[in-house]
């Protein structure tokens, strides 16, 4: 019964389809006003539904769980620190995590594994672990705008400025961008950061909680825009939150 109804939050909070979060480290400093009544608050309820009495799980405070190392989930995709960020975990332990990965992928050659920081820049001492497994492996950071005027109200993360050039810069063939939680931003300027990067896919979506976090939103002729013009690039866009998003 704990494992249903823990599966059932975590399917409510997902991310990505077709994905399953793989939290042998969890936890994040960067205190987005987004994040706390979606992440946080699922992390703390499937910790207590599983009756553990893990404080730094309850509390979203950045660690390590070793004892997961051996549990990487069944799915196509494996959404790594999924409830967190790598940006906040040891070096050491994180390539404990990629020995992991590589060891799985020679029994399960499809699987995908993401990798996603609001910190690009920390995966770049990751790249050369990780180049043995390259086709297997997609980096992610998440774009909510490319303005960086009053973002430090929004989260303690790098400006979006300095988060699109760290990712832009990696050396790495298999790149997502998210644009979820979508804020206001400049049309031709947030195309032309999505055109530099290349990414494969590009997720876009309104806040999943506005009940409960007011964000400054784009109007939804902007967002169609948006989408219609990433999708003339050759790119896939992924919608989220679509009961939001009807055209009238």
């Amino acid at each position: 019964m704990v494992e249903e109804l823990g599966e059932k939050l975590k399917k409510k909070s997902r991310m990505y389809e077709r994905t399953k979060t793989w939290n042998s480290a969890l936890g994040c400093t960067y205190q987005c006003i987004y994040c706390k009544p979606s992440f946080q608050e699922t992390v703390a309820r499937f910790t207590m539904l599983s009756g553990s009495n893990c404080s730094f799980c309850l509390n979203y405070v950045p660690h390590e769980h070793p004892e997961r190392l051996n549990k990487i989930p069944s799915a196509p995709i494996i959404f790594v620190f999924g409830d967190g960020d790598i940006t906040h975990y040891r070096p050491e332990f994180v390539r404990q995590v990629i020995a992991r990965i590589k060891e799985h992928v020679k029994r399960c050659p499809c699987k995908l594994f993401y990798f996603q920081s609001k910190n690009p820049a920390c995966l770049q001492q990751y790249l050369e672990d990780l180049h043995s497994i390259e086709k297997n492996v997609i980096l992610l950071t998440t774009l909510e705008t490319n303005r960086d005027v009053g973002y430090k109200k929004i989260s303690k993360a790098p400006p979006p400025s300095k988060r699109f050039k760290d990712f832009q810069t990696l050396n790495w063939k298999r790149k997502i961008v998210t644009i979820e939680p979508v804020m206001d931003f400049d049309l031709d300027a947030f195309l032309e950061w999505i055109k530099q990067i290349r990414p494969e896919a590009v997720y876009l979506g309104y806040n999943s909680r506005p009940e409960k976090v007011s964000l400054p939103e784009p109007p939804k002729e902007k967002f169609w825009k948006l989408k219609e013009q990433v999708e003339q690039l050759g790119i896939e866009v992924k919608l989220k939150n679509t009961d939001r998003l009807a055209r009238k």
